[in-house]
């Protein structure tokens, strides 16, 4: 295959729904004349990856390890050479070890990706859908998974989306609207909050929610530390690319992709403490700026956030994530309750507890979870979940963007922020848009 990138068509996301829906009515007499897209009790599912970088390769390399009878059947991305890595990988069978994964990967056997199942440009969503899979993964930018959700869905799919699962108000309305839509057809929808899926979780909330710490007052959670620069998301520009390719590459850097570290990373801690409570946050005051992030190369980007989040039961929520090197590091949730309190699978109060039993990697747990489902004909659907979780984290952006606060219901009913670029998307100049600056950033 060649290693340059493919031409990128002109795409606005009109134009791309436009598509989505052609590529539906395509599938349409298909799907019609065979019934659902996968058939309760059969034991192979043919999963179509849409977003080849570091987290969706190890995505499908999880799908693959949960369950037996999974096959990676196509593979999607804007650039060919991310493609070509991700087949490499997903080839290799000397053994490799990645992250994720419980072990080392050695199931190239069951990655059954040809020439004609690789595809390129923006509508690789739309043809790895038509490609013949049960299960589509969508690890692309998260800007482009409320688009790819609703193609996914609207072509009777299940999918696998990687959080967060948008960057402003008007993605996570989008995927509300698409997980009702999934409902109603009966297919599945797993987000990659894995937490929902790891053992000491599930366990040390049954407990929360079973009043092990009594009624619940509030929280705290962080992500503190871990700084982006070291995990090597960044890659050099180089003389051949654009500005807006370069921002694709680069997407964690641009609010208008990743929707800012707050987002893209915090969101899993944000989500914990919406899971304890039962709900979404009710409001958010958010501050935080940009103190090293002042090279071209990290985008416009903050790197420090703290946001207060006030619950409907009264429960303050305290949220901090930061991306300094150098500094005290911890990445935990801490649900308070009147009579005690839980943390990273273990009760402290009136109640104590610690869990004692096995896990397995919870980013293979999750992929467990959704093919059982699909297998059992009771899909799980966690659409509006990951949702609502999105939006509290985009809500204390907003704020500290704004220095305004943010209420839930006027983010989700009344805002007018999208952060897609009004003209199409097409690789050429591109300028980056302005650091926010509270008190001069509008809240839309």
């Amino acid at each position: 295959m060649n290693n340059q990138p493919s031409p990128l068509p002109n795409v606005s996301r009109r134009a791309f729904l436009k598509t989505s829906a052609a590529t539906a009515a395509a599938l349409g007499s298909v799907t019609a004349s065979i019934g659902p897209v996968f058939a309760a009790g059969s034991d192979r599912i043919r999963v179509g990856l849409v977003g080849c970088g570091n987290r969706g390769t190890g995505a499908a390399m999880n799908c693959v390890l949960s369950s037996p009878g999974v096959e990676i059947v196509a593979l999607g991305d804007l650039f060919q050479d991310k493609l070509d890595k991700a087949l490499e990988t997903l080839k290799d069978t000397s053994g490799k070890k990645e992250w994720s994964c419980s072990s080392p990967w050695t199931r190239a056997d069951a990655v059954k990706v040809t020439k004609d199942t690789c595809f390129t440009g923006f509508d690789a969503c739309q043809k790895v859908i038509a490609s013949g899979v049960d299960l589509v993964i969508l690890a692309t930018p998260p800007a482009f998974r409320p688009l790819h959700l609703k193609a996914v869905v609207a072509a009777g799919k299940n999918a696998f989306i990687e959080k967060p699962v948008a960057v402003d108000p008007a993605g996570a309305r989008s995927i509300i609207a698409s997980a009702e839509q999934a409902k109603e057809k009966g297919l599945a929808i797993v987000a990659g909050t894995q937490r929902r899926h790891q053992p000491r979780y599930v366990e040390m909330m049954k407990r929360v929610h079973n009043g092990d710490i009594g009624a619940l007052t509030g929280g705290e959670c962080y992500w503190v530390g871990c700084c982006v620069r070291r995990w090597g998301f960044s890659s050099p520009r180089q003389p051949q690319w654009s500005d807006l390719e370069w921002q694709l590459r680069n997407w964690y850097f641009f609010t208008w992709l990743s929707g800012d570290h707050i987002v893209e990373q915090h969101v899993h801690n944000i989500d914990v403490l919406n899971w304890a409570l039962g709900t979404h946050p009710t409001d958010a005051l958010g501050m935080g700026g940009r103190q090293w992030r002042t090279q071209p190369e990290y985008g416009n980007i903050w790197d420090h956030f703290a946001v207060r989040y006030r619950y409907p039961n009264g429960a303050t929520v305290l949220s901090m994530c930061r991306q300094n090197d150098n500094c005290y590091e911890t990445i935990t949730e801490v649900i308070n309750g009147a009579k005690g309190k839980a943390f990273g699978g273990r009760i402290e109060g009136a109640n104590p507890w610690k869990f004692d039993g096995d896990e397995r990697s919870a980013y293979e747990q999750e992929h467990a979870d959704l093919i059982k489902s699909i297998r059992d004909g009771r899909p799980l659907n966690e659409g509006r979940q990951v949702a609502e979780s999105t939006l509290a984290a985009i809500m204390g952006r907003m704020s500290a963007y704004t220095g305004q606060i943010v209420q839930w219901n006027w983010a989700m009913e009344k805002s007018q922020l999208g952060l897609w670029p009004k003209e199409n998307l097409k690789l050429g100049p591109y300028p980056v848009p302005p650091v926010a600056v509270p008190g001069e950033t509008k809240l839309m």
